[in-house]
């Protein structure tokens, strides 16, 4: 069970309210850490104008956007982002279901190119603890994308490491389409919901 209590949406004021509308309209549900955070409604502003300016049409794939998120979160233990970016992936951004499924194989399977893979390494040692990014990721990103391709790559690594720390440390519970998505999707011992389950 989440360790601070969700806000019900019927309690919700209407600016706050026009936020849950923004991230059901990205994520295609109501996404329980959004109705925690609504506890706060700054933070929540905030949050908000951060997931709007990382996800808006930029230079870098949507798709690889989300796949860069589910690498971190996963690298990170969060189970709930891990569930939320691979469905958001898919449902969302329009990828394709065979390619998220095999994320995790990135590095050898076919499916992923030379950009993508520099992309998911420094995802995967940004997402460790301690922090396994080098130089040597950056000089690899540099081969295959612009300034401000990498600036986008960061910002969602920066975002996730955010939402890593407060749905893990919070236990949010997964909703019902992310954790249909990712139960179907992964095997046991790439994902499972762990803490993000109800009691």
């Amino acid at each position: 069970m989440t360790r601070i209590t969700p806000m019900r949406v019927e309690d919700l004021p209407e600016p706050t309210r026009e936020a849950l509308t923004y991230a059901q309209g990205i994520m295609g549900f109501a996404p329980n850490d959004v109705l925690t955070m609504a506890n706060w409604p700054e933070l929540l502003e905030a949050m908000e104008r951060l997931v709007q300016v990382i996800y808006k049409p930029g230079e870098l794939d949507p798709v690889l956007k989300r796949m860069i998120a589910t690498i971190t979160s996963g690298a990170a233990g969060c189970r709930y982002c891990q569930a939320h970016t691979a469905h958001g992936a898919v449902q969302m951004a329009g990828g394709d279901q065979d390619k998220i499924a095999q994320v995790w194989e990135y590095q050898s399977n076919p499916l992923f190119s030379d950009a993508e893979r520099a992309a998911l390494n420094l995802a995967l040692a940004a997402g460790t603890q301690p922090n396994a990014a080098t130089d040597d990721h950056f000089r690899e990103l540099e081969q295959h994308f612009s300034g401000q391709q990498i600036m986008e790559i960061m910002g969602v690594i920066g975002l996730f490491g955010f939402l890593n720390r407060w749905n893990d440390t919070l236990a949010t519970e997964l909703e019902d389409k992310p954790l249909n998505f990712a139960s179907k999707t992964y095997s046991k011992d790439v994902w499972e919901p762990g803490r993000h389950t109800r009691d």
